[in-house]
């Protein structure tokens, strides 16, 4: 592959931080290529830049959080909310299910798809 070449040629080079990125990435190159032999993995990551922009906006305009539990019940929430759009599921929906659940003392709803979902399975604690 030309792109190879090119890396060998930058590891050789003088600039060492231009070398050593090169060597870096030659390094790890047969895993640069998966997205081309394997169906189904993306191209670029943006989906994983897509799904940590609202906690890069909620912490640049919050201040951030004042105790550990504020920090734990942030952290909870924030991962609840990112994996249920990725799912497509109605936030609302499992956070008033997830209350109802602490009420009564029972199990938080599973943040598994439901396909996948175990009845035992308990991912987020009732606070």
């Amino acid at each position: 592959m030309e792109v190879c070449a090119l890396l060998r040629e930058g590891a050789a080079c003088e600039d060492a931080k231009g070398a050593a990125l090169c060597r870096s990435l030659l390094k790890h190159e047969p895993a640069l290529w998966t997205f081309i032999h394997r169906e189904g993995v993306e191209l670029t990551n943006n989906a994983a830049e897509r799904a940590l922009r609202p906690v890069v906006l909620w912490r640049k305009g919050s201040f951030g959080t004042q105790s550990r539990a504020g920090s734990d019940f942030v952290e909870r929430m924030l991962t609840a909310v990112a994996t249920l759009r990725q799912q497509r599921r109605n936030v609302l929906d499992y956070i008033t299910t997830s209350r109802e659940a602490a009420v009564r003392h029972q199990p938080a709803p599973s943040l598994l798809p439901v396909s996948e979902a175990a009845p035992s399975v308990n991912l987020i604690k009732a606070a």
